[in-house]
């Protein structure tokens, strides 16, 4: 199977889009700036939003559903965020369509809508409208709430994956009582984010906060983290926000408290979209395809048998039957592939290209000798097994490669990481290493955007318990009490 993926070293982004098309992920779609996830690409993502859905739910949160479209009128209610995704936004002008004899349709002037609809970019206005019904007193907080959706911004650069017009995603909102139970919230998300990116997808993330520009529109703070990939730009890869009373005071969401007095509650929002598939790719994959963390592989062993005729297929089918049962029993998916049109190399290359962790190969040699050849996916490493204990030989090498991925990435963001102290020193970096670079700013609005003007990079985020340090800016040589990360990014 000729693959034809671009090499990472020769066009990255080439390469990228070759993985998406070639892995069969995704692809364009009719509609401009939108994309079809074809079921490979889904049944990623969806073990994806299993996990994570499982994890919102082991911390308290439920799902519900709100509408995809919002009045014009909400978003005008909380400034910042209106200003935020006003360039962004779809909107629905009309609700009908009337024939016509040159066209076929056109929209009915007779059918304007009074008050235009907004297809939701985010849905803190509908979903505080809603709260201010649901919340009377203490007693209905904190309320957790959270959604699976498709949202619409507005793209005219678009990427699979990391920046189309509809994606996929989710989002949480939640409401307290206090402050600080609401901040807690915040970094709790944040927490589950991070775990999950190192946890299951083996990404090693930054945990960190926003600058004041690049905070999310209508949010006290932002919290994110911060991925790295190979060509060594960042990837934001989740983000959650501490909302404040911002939404509350737009929409007058006000509880009873203990005390009998009325207060406004405090708000949080949180997300991660199908931007997390770019991020997985970037993250791990090579110049023969996708490599997959076991995780989050929809086939974590594929058993290519090696066979003539449907004699020995049968002798193979029933000699590895026993395997396949005990795998799965393990909670491990496998697939036997028995398509006789296509060889075996074909198959194997094939599998490689998807990234499958573990692919077994037998043939008649290894029913004679009671073995297996076992290949990995991640340092294409191949092995004879005993049949004997080839379930918990498969079993223990899915939890090596998991762990092997994660540390493989884990140290190139190491060697990609880089502490300078002057404005040369950065340019040459960014230049030449690429990565996170550690330098001191002097906390100003004008010297981020002057940095970013000039070196098309931008503050990722001031870590999370990062240590007080004097210093001064690599840029103006003004005073600096701590270093943050930046990089050019996604």
């Amino acid at each position: 199977m000729a693959k034809d993926i671009t090499p990472r070293s020769e066009d990255y982004s080439q390469w990228y889009n070759d993985i998406v098309k070639k892995a069969d992920l995704a692809e364009h779609s009719a509609v401009r700036g939108c994309m079809v996830i074809k079921p490979y690409g889904y049944a990623i993502w969806e073990k994806m939003q299993r996990i994570l859905d499982d994890m919102f739910k082991e911390t308290g949160h439920m799902n519900a559903y709100f509408p995809l479209f919002i009045p014009k009128s909400y978003l005008s209610k909380e400034a910042n965020h209106v200003e935020g995704f006003a360039k962004e936004c779809a909107v629905v002008t009309h609700y009908r369509l009337k024939a016509d004899k040159e066209e076929g349709v056109i929209v009915d002037p007779e059918a304007k809508l009074e008050e235009e609809l907004i297809v939701r970019p985010t849905s803190e206005t509908v979903i505080w409208n809603t709260y201010k019904n649901w919340i009377k007193s203490y007693r209905d907080l904190p309320l957790l709430v959270n959604q699976w959706a498709n949202v619409v911004r507005w793209e005219m650069r678009t990427r699979l994956f990391l920046r189309t017009a509809e994606f996929l995603w989710q989002e949480g909102h939640t409401a307290h009582a206090t402050k600080q139970e609401a901040v807690e919230e915040t970094e709790k998300m944040l927490d589950v984010y991070a775990d999950f990116a190192e946890s299951y997808m083996s990404m090693p993330v930054i945990k960190g906060v926003k600058t004041e520009s690049e905070r999310f529109a209508g949010a006290v703070d932002t919290y994110c983290i911060e991925s790295l990939m190979q060509d060594g730009k960042a990837l934001q890869a989740g983000t959650s926000h501490f909302l404040g009373q911002n939404f509350a005071k737009a929409f007058d969401v006000k509880f009873l408290t203990k005390e009998n007095q009325q207060e406004l509650v405090w708000g949080t929002s949180w997300g991660v979209s199908t931007r997390l598939m770019g991020a997985l790719i970037m993250a791990h994959s090579d110049d023969d395809g996708l490599v997959l963390p076991p995780k989050l592989a929809p086939i974590q062993v594929v058993i290519v048998p090696i066979y003539k005729g449907e004699e020995q297929l049968q002798k193979i089918e029933t000699y590895i039957s026993p395997l396949k049962k005990e795998l799965k029993e393990k909670g491990i998916t496998v697939k036997l592939d028995d398509r006789d049109t296509l060889r075996p190399g074909f198959k194997f290359a094939e599998w490689e290209l998807k990234g499958v962790p573990v692919r077994i190969a037998i043939g008649q040699r290894d029913l004679e000798n009671q073995q297996l050849e076992v290949a990995r996916r991640d340092t294409k490493e191949k092995q004879s097994v005993s049949m004997q204990n080839a379930g918990e030989v498969i079993s223990k090498l899915l939890d090596d490669i998991q762990k092997n991925i994660f540390e493989k990435a884990n140290s190139f963001r190491e060697e990609k990481t880089t502490e300078v102290n002057s404005w040369d020193e950065f340019k040459e970096i960014l230049e030449n290493k690429g990565g996170f670079v550690i330098a001191h700013w002097d906390g100003t609005v004008e010297t981020e955007e002057k940095i970013k003007e000039e070196t098309k990079a931008t503050i990722r985020c001031i870590p999370l318990n990062n240590k007080e340090e004097s210093g001064k800016c690599i840029l103006t040589g003004k005073p600096s009490k701590q270093r943050v990360v930046f990089a050019k990014a996604y």
